[in-house]
């Protein structure tokens, strides 16, 4: 054992939390340098080498059918995965990744997509193995939040690096996205180093969030059949939110372009900050919860409270009360206080709350299996249902569709956890009571 994680397992929590939740971040932050920066680029200068999509299009579709693949082979894998084989996995997806880019460099037009379905493909496995450091503490929530920035920052940053290497740097637009991979694969490597350095979870969190551990086949279906309505809304729910933020990622420089702000490099990251900004002091609210069921329950509210910004904010500015750009930051927020809670908090909670031994792995990754095939599905539709509309115009009907129906199916889930959970409760003090009284 290291002398790192021999310091971590005996140092201060807020030590603890601070090395974690950095170490986590800045790994899954340059995670995003594999995969974003190809989006920044409009590739106007190819072939439509097929006549009936664009060969952006077919980037962004090969990329998120690879993501999609991978989500359901996670379900498996990460599910699975041990302690032991977290890194070499880890490393290995990215070194995938990053061949893949260096062939998108180099290989004919008509094979590129292929070369970015490849990327895709080791890139949808990186978040499991990352959150798996940091779930079943009783710090997750707050390691969690942190990790979760990187959707918000990392995302609008790498593309911002991207777009330098174009228009100051003059790199081709068919290399730029092997270039910033280059970049970053130092930071990777450190950040790596620093991540497999924390420990497991102590005896305590244990017993406040219940071991996590391995799940095998069957017990991924008993735990499945277990709460099957509720995983089914909560899942449903995310394939709306995961589908609107992949589209809003994979073409904002379109919508930019759209809102006047197309010609900005730095327009990524403004968004991004102040987006990151906002969801932080939100995520702060849903760690203060402590009682598991509580806040398991507490975080469908958030998940509300962000479908009412998404809604809210694209009605404000249709009747011209907000402008583009405090439109972007408002609704980026409402989306991703929305989309986080899946990735970071709820699944956690849901396992303590209802006392079972299992992985918050397996319920990400069968939700995000879900996720990416209604990204796929959005795309799809955007490119052979509505191909005549303007992506703005695309991006606003999305955001209220998102918004209305993502709202009534969290909805629902609170209705059938509150439920179930108030049986659980029954059930246990009745056992309670019984014991009780054989003892007397």
């Amino acid at each position: 054992m290291s002398k790192i994680k021999q310091y971590l397992q005996h140092c201060h929590t807020a030590v603890f939390v601070v090395y974690a939740s950095s170490a986590a971040f800045m790994t899954y932050f340059c995670m995003y340098a594999f995969r974003k920066p190809f989006s920044v680029a409009s590739y106007e200068q190819s072939d439509n080498f097929w006549d009936f999509i664009d060969f952006k299009v077919a980037l962004v579709l090969a990329q998120v059918l690879g993501y999609l693949l991978s989500k359901f082979i996670g379900i498996k894998i990460i599910s699975e995965l041990t302690a032991n084989k977290r890194i070499r996995v880890l490393l290995g997806l990215i070194f995938i990744a990053q061949l893949a880019l260096l062939m998108f460099a180099i290989v004919p037009e008509p094979y590129k997509p292929l070369m970015m379905f490849i990327n895709g493909v080791p890139l949808g496995m990186v978040w499991g193995i990352v959150f798996s450091f940091l779930e079943g503490r009783k710090t997750s929530e707050i390691l969690g939040a942190f990790l979760s920035v990187t959707f918000i920052v990392a995302s609008g940053l790498v593309r911002t690096v991207g777009q330098w290497l174009l228009v100051e740097v003059n790199i081709p637009e068919f290399w730029m996205p092997v270039t910033t991979g280059t970049i970053f694969l130092l930071p990777l490597c450190l950040s790596v180093f620093f991540l497999a350095q924390t420990p497991a979870p102590s005896q305590s969190d244990r017993l406040a969030r219940h071991e996590r551990k391995p799940m095998n086949a069957q017990q991924r279906l008993t735990f499945f059949l277990r709460f099957s309505p509720g995983i089914l809304l909560l899942i449903s729910s995310f394939l709306l939110f995961t589908g609107l933020r992949d589209f809003r990622d994979n073409f904002s420089a379109e919508i930019w372009q759209a809102l006047g702000h197309g010609e900005e490099p730095a327009i990524f990251a403004y968004a991004g900050i102040r987006i990151a900004f906002v969801v932080l002091l939100v995520l702060g609210a849903m760690v203060m919860v402590k009682d598991n069921c509580k806040a398991f329950l507490s975080n469908h509210g958030f998940i509300l409270l962000g479908c009412l910004l998404l809604g809210g904010s694209t009605f404000l500015f249709e009747q011209q009360l907000l402008n583009g750009k405090t439109w972007m930051v408002w609704l980026g927020a409402g989306l991703y206080i929305a989309y986080i809670p899946y990735n970071c908090f709820l699944f956690d909670r849901m396992i303590s709350a209802v006392g079972s031994t299992a992985n918050a792995g397996f319920l990400l990754y069968l939700a995000d299996s879900a996720g990416y095939l209604g990204s796929v599905s959005i795309l799809l539709y955007r490119t052979f249902a509505s191909p005549d509309i303007s992506w703005l115009a695309f991006f606003i009907q999305l955001c209220y569709v998102v918004s209305i129906v993502g709202g009534l199916l969290v909805t629902s889930s609170v209705i059938y956890f509150s439920y179930k959970l108030l049986n659980f409760k029954t059930v246990i003090n009745f056992n309670l009571t019984k014991a009780k009284s054989i003892q007397s």
